[in-house]
């Protein structure tokens, strides 16, 4: 994961900075630097890939047209 796709998955989720933060256990002042480029610890990226994957975002590598982000299919009851 790196920033571009982390403010996509926000975004997609329609989660704010602080919205992360609580569900990843990451302050959001660690997720705005690493949204603007700053490098961080593999764990701090994994608790907030986790969280944002829990929220239902799939993280698309890159596959000739870039990396992105989508939100997984909604399974049925």
């Amino acid at each position: 994961m790196n920033a571009d796709q982390l403010r996509m998955a926000r975004a997609a989720l329609r989660w704010s900075v602080r919205d992360l933060a609580d569900k990843s256990g990451i302050t959001a002042n660690t997720i705005s630097r690493i949204e603007n480029g700053s490098d961080t610890r593999t764990s701090t990226i994994e608790s907030i890939r986790k969280a944002l994957e829990a929220g239902g975002v799939i993280f698309v590598p890159e596959n000739g047209a870039g990396v992105g982000v989508r939100l997984a299919k909604p399974t049925s009851s």
